[in-house]
């Protein structure tokens, strides 16, 4: 397996940010770490060797980046609101230097982006989505997420209502943006086992949300044994990687 480290100081962010790229062919998968996690992340737990065979075969290029979740949406130091604007400036570092970086790295391909993650990682990956189809058409979201109440209570701005798609799309009625959406694979699971409450309820809010905007989607609930851990999520990712790439 082809594997390289980047690093690179970041204008958008203010300091370095690192990354790996796995493989050597393939749709662009972008991998965002769970809470506080760095690019590293997948290849210490192993899920690297579990998708292995997606990265050798050239079907995905993985490209996994660093998290600033504490300094935004976990960082409890600081107003809700400057939480949100600190995710801004790492929204700018995905869109204006990360998808560039990839598009290249790709040899310029037309193909979008596949986001993929577990737990607040998979909030990322189907926020990242929802936010820029224009560069992401697919996203496989395990255990997230889809608003930020649990981190930041009832403290709703602007830029914490479009960085909750349980709150902004029933009120999306752009149709660039839901041709865009119903173009795209959406793939959203969630265990039914322990700590899996939240990401339960929201996949199933999620699911009205987007069967009310004729968006397709794959809203798929485990059993009840199955908990919001990695031994789980080292079974789905393979699982849904093999019915969508």
């Amino acid at each position: 397996m082809r594997v390289e480290y980047h690093k690179w100081f970041s204008p958008n962010l203010g300091h370095e940010m690192e990354m790996k790229v796995y493989g050597h062919y393939g749709k662009p998968v972008l991998v965002f770490p769970c809470q506080g996690g760095k690019f590293y992340e997948w290849e210490d737990f192993g899920m690297i060797e579990k998708i292995r065979w997606f990265i050798d075969s050239g079907k995905i290029k993985l490209f996994t980046v660093d998290s600033i979740d504490n300094q935004s949406w976990v960082n409890y130091s600081i107003h809700p609101g400057d939480r949100a604007k600190r995710h801004e400036s790492y929204d700018k570092y995905i869109v204006d230097e990360v998808a560039p970086f990839i598009k290249e790295h790709c040899g310029h391909t037309e193909q979008k982006i596949l986001t993929t993650g577990c737990s607040m990682g998979a909030y990322h990956a189907g926020n990242f989505l929802f936010r820029h189809p224009e560069i992401i058409d697919a996203c496989i979201c395990l255990s997230g997420l889809f608003q930020l109440s649990n981190l930041l209570g009832d403290y709703c701005d602007d830029l914490v209502y479009f960085n909750s798609p349980i709150f902004f799309l029933p009120n999306l009625n752009d149709h660039k943006l839901l041709k865009l959406y119903r173009k795209s694979k959406i793939v959203i699971c969630a265990g039914q086992g322990a700590w899996e409450d939240l990401m339960i309820q929201d996949a199933k809010e999620m699911k009205k949300v987007l069967d009310s905007k004729g968006i397709p989607s794959w809203i798929d609930f485990w059993g009840h044994n199955v908990n919001h851990d990695w031994p789980w999520w080292y079974k789905q990712l393979p699982y849904f990687l093999g019915k969508i790439i």
